[in-house]
């Protein structure tokens, strides 16, 4: 079967070429303009009537029209003899005629009593078409044509149109050839797409393969609707029908498949419903084949393929629908999309459907490819969309992922940093605290002249203290007592303490600060935090610089943003602060920042860096926020 319809394609695909590119240039003919015939008569043809002959002229015929042309066959009967006259055709070196449309599965045409063209189908597609070479007759003469059809229809459907035959070989193929592009546009679409697939990861694949078995079902569909395929291959007529039906029962599950993906699975009856009209297509593939091998029972053929399945399908469209509003609801942009095209693709249908029956079965089917090309468009978008939503996902998670680990590093070299400060400030302050003992010693009895200098090395030895104290910050940030802070009073308490240096590094310090903004934190801890961050900014601003300190809340946080317009940063550096040992001084060390990092978190706070080189630097801290409450403790011990 694979191989067959892989034969069938590529014969397509020659004779596209074969019709496009290497179609013979028309022979010269005398200029004259086509001739359009829209009114005949007709004769029906009992179902037991055989007949090879052109009937007589004496009978009872019915006049017909292109506007109106009858084709419903009544009860007894299994076809029609269409009459018309030929006007002179000597203005041809090469009359034709044409025929765009009719119902049937064979014809026969006569001029006057000689068989001129004759075509039989055994299968059951009965949309037809014909073109027939002419004699050139300087003289009116009678065409008949015998059209017998299986169906409950025959007919012509249009007009006959007479004209040079290499004009109306030209119009012959080309009237049908935007159908078939745009199905072998769609199926070549849904190749590429399956091919591409085996790039895609496994969550994705699904999907993406659903949407390509929809797009090779609907390419199909267009394809085999048109009378072209059964035309030029009609050996293959019976495999073209199963094809055709084929396609239509695999696009029912892939596309129930595609859209309970979409919903991803939150519609535990819809679930259920495509799991159980997949079954059901699968009952149908295999009845298909029985019904196709044998050729009885096509009551019950038809019962089980066309009015069970049609009601199933309705319902399915009928969920889509509803599911598709309630999610949109919702705010889901792709059920709002998807609604779209489905809505457009069915009222597409229901009008072809609506002009089929007002026109008595004589309308030909086609807004309902459009509303195809409209649904393939929405199914497209709508999983474009979702790997874009995935590929972001990913994205961000990547950037969460170093996010973590970046902290996870510093972490750890804060924890060697800790150790190392802790060891080493132990066994320095040792030594230091029995040489300052024995000064003490030794200034009780003094030489005077010596006094000033025991006084000195005490002085140096409790400095030298106070700088081992700072360093073993490192080894122990926390906090060992919080208490209530309003941040704007430790923030106006901040500026009177930093006013002076920035004005000697000739900047401006800005503060602005809302009232009663409580968190729990250590005040003395949060000043040394404050004054590392607006040191750096001093350090970074040059003259006319400016530093602005803000104090808002936000969502349940006090909010802290020191902005300065000094030198900046790049992404490179803002990632490597609070870093031990990293700074953008030339003689900085890093531990400054990072012991801020330490108070800050210690404090159940955060601290976030936005830098641009040559712009500024703004820095925000957040503390959770604490309202007042005379219930609430003034201090607390962690």
């Amino acid at each position: 079967m694979k191989s067959g319809y892989g034969l069938l394609v590529l014969r397509y695909l020659a004779a596209l070429v074969m019709f496009v590119l290497f179609m013979p240039p028309p022979l010269a003919h005398a200029a004259s303009n086509p001739i359009e015939i829209r009114e005949w008569q007709i004769q029906w043809i009992p179902t037991e009537e055989v007949s090879n002959t052109a009937p007589s002229t004496t009978g009872l015929w019915l006049n017909n029209s292109a506007g109106n042309p009858l084709t419903v066959l009544p009860e007894g009967k299994r076809g029609m003899w269409v009459h018309l006259t030929i006007p002179p055709t000597s203005t041809w070196q090469r009359p034709g005629l044409l025929a765009d449309r009719l119902y049937g599965h064979e014809v026969y045409i006569y001029q006057e009593n000689q068989l001129i063209y004759e075509s039989k189908r055994d299968f059951a597609f009965d949309l037809n078409k014909f073109m027939v070479q002419l004699s050139p007759s300087p003289n009116p003469t009678n065409l008949y044509i015998q059209i017998i059809s299986i169906s409950e229809r025959a007919g012509l459907l249009s007009g006959i149109r007479i004209d040079d035959f290499n004009d109306i070989s030209d119009r012959f193929v080309i009237k049908d050839l935007p159908d078939l592009f745009l199905g072998f546009s769609i199926v070549f679409l849904a190749l590429i797409m399956f091919i591409c697939s085996g790039y895609l990861h496994r969550r994705q694949r699904s999907s993406w393969i659903s949407l390509c078995l929809i797009a090779l079902s609907l390419g199909s569909l267009v394809i085999l609707y048109s009378p072209l395929p059964y035309i030029y291959f009609e050996d293959y007529g019976v495999i073209m029908l199963l094809l055709f039906d084929m396609s239509l029962f695999l696009l029912i599950p892939s596309f129930n498949y595609y859209i309970d993906q979409m919903f991803e699975g939150q519609f535990a009856f819809f679930t259920k419903f495509r799991h159980l009209q997949a079954g059901y297509s699968a009952f149908c593939v295999i009845a298909l084949f029985i019904y196709t091998a044998n050729k009885q029972n096509y009551e019950v053929y038809y019962f089980f393929l066309n009015v069970i399945m049609s009601a199933l399908i309705l319902l399915q469209f009928l969920f889509i629908i509803i599911l598709s509003i309630v999610v949109a609801l919702r705010g889901n942009k792709n059920a709002v999309i998807l609604s779209v095209g489905i809505i457009l693709f069915i009222l597409s249908g229901t009008f072809d459907l609506i002009f089929y029956y007002l026109s008595h079965k004589t309308y030909v089917l086609y807004l309902w490819k459009f509303g195809i090309i409209i649904l393939i468009a929405s199914l497209v978008i709508i999983l474009a969309r979702r790997i874009s939503n995935d590929y972001t996902k990913i994205v961000t998670y990547s950037k969460e992922l170093e996010f973590y680990n970046h902290r996870l590093q510093r972490t750890e070299k804060m924890k060697i940093i800790s150790d190392l400060a802790a060891s080493v400030a132990h066994e320095v302050r040792n030594p230091l605290q029995v040489t300052r003992g024995f000064l003490q010693l030794l200034a009780t009895n003094p030489i005077e002249n010596n006094k000033q200098y025991f006084a000195l090395a005490i002085n140096e030895l409790d400095r030298a203290s106070d700088i081992i104290t700072d360093f073993l910050t490192f080894a122990k940030p926390e906090i060992e007592a919080v208490t209530l802070l309003d941040l704007a009073v430790e923030m106006k308490k901040i500026e009177a303490m930093m006013t002076p240096l920035v004005s000697i590094q000739g900047g401006v310090l800005l503060l602005t600060t809302q009232d009663k903004l409580f968190f729990y934190g250590n005040p003395s801890k949060l000043k040394q935090a404050f004054i590392n961050i607006i040191k750096n900014s001093i350090e970074a601003i040059r003259e006319d610089g400016m530093i602005k300190l803000e104090a808002s809340s936000e969502a349940g946080e006090v909010i802290v943003r020191i902005i300065d317009n000094g030198e900046g940063m790049n992404e490179d550096e803002i990632v490597k602060l609070g870093v031990p040992f990293f700074s953008t001084k030339s003689k900085g060390t890093g531990l400054g920042l990072m012991v801020t990092f330490r108070i800050i978190e210690a404090m159940k706070g955060t601290i976030e860096f936005r830098s641009n080189k040559a712009v500024g630097t703004e820095v925000i801290i957040r503390f959770p926020q604490v309202i007042q409450d005379k219930s609430l403790p003034n201090e607390l011990h962690i």
